[in-house]
């Protein structure tokens, strides 16, 4: 992949058949690339952006995403990596096809604390790394208030309405 010209849906951000991949700490970054590629991922499966790449990517893509962007969850995690970039997080996006190849960069990278590992698919976006306590996401599903258009779905909303 070229970070030059990252692969994009509509506009946004969705590197399909990769794993993005958030960090706190460019130390932490560091040590994850240098695992990864003791794990035979060369050099052109690995891309990092440090925050300050993120950054610049989330304000061009956010300026010319499609409309049509917004109805998926792309844009939304591309606002997220802008979120996370903010607050000093570096990235990298791993090319890993195969589910055991995505799932393999994600146990990798949550030894060098990994918030996230977004797996992006052709018609799906899966976390890979759930957090303490929260439950497995649902794609596109109401009952996480992943889409702010709609009510949430929950049934203490139903029983408000």
């Amino acid at each position: 992949m070229d970070p030059n010209r990252p692969p994009e849906t509509l506009g946004a951000f969705s590197p399909v058949g990769h794993v993005v991949v958030s960090f706190p700490s460019a130390e932490d970054t560091s040590d994850a690339m240098d695992a990864l590629q003791r794990a035979g991922y060369g050099a052109a499966e690995v891309v990092r952006y440090d925050p300050e790449q993120m950054l610049a990517q989330v304000e061009q893509e956010t300026a010319n995403a499609s409309p049509i962007a917004s109805m998926g969850q792309e844009l939304n995690l591309v606002r997220a990596h802008g979120a996370l970039a903010e607050q000093g997080y570096s990235f990298l996006v791993v090319k890993a096809p195969e589910e055991e190849q995505a799932r393999e960069v994600a146990r990798i990278a949550q030894r060098f604390r990994a918030e996230r590992a977004q797996r992006y698919g052709r018609f799906i976006i899966e976390e890979l790394i759930e957090a303490p306590g929260e439950e497995r996401q649902v794609f596109e599903s109401p009952h996480r208030g992943l889409d702010a258009q709609t009510p949430s779905g929950r049934e203490e909303d139903r029983a408000k309405r």
